[in-house]
């Protein structure tokens, strides 16, 4: 029964990525939790087929966030 309730309930936070080359034309899309192995490949908020074969519009990318390197810490006073 629980298999049946994790299909009703599962949240996947999947994140969008397009292939891009060098000029910008779109190639290919493809959607998971970590980042693609190599440098062509860009975070985009969705995908739409029309982008493909073309060059990515630039509000389709979205702006990385900086990684924190180590936790935040909250010190009482």
């Amino acid at each position: 029964m629980d298999f049946l309730w994790s299909l009703f309930n599962s949240r996947r936070n999947d994140r969008h990525f397009a292939r891009v080359d060098a000029s910008g034309i779109c190639h290919a899309f493809k959607q998971c939790r970590q980042p693609p192995q190599g440098q062509d490949w860009v975070e985009i908020t969705e995908q739409k087929l029309s982008w493909l074969g073309n060059p990515l519009p630039n509000s389709a990318r979205v702006i990385p966030r900086p990684e924190r390197s180590s936790p935040l810490r909250l010190y009482a006073a």
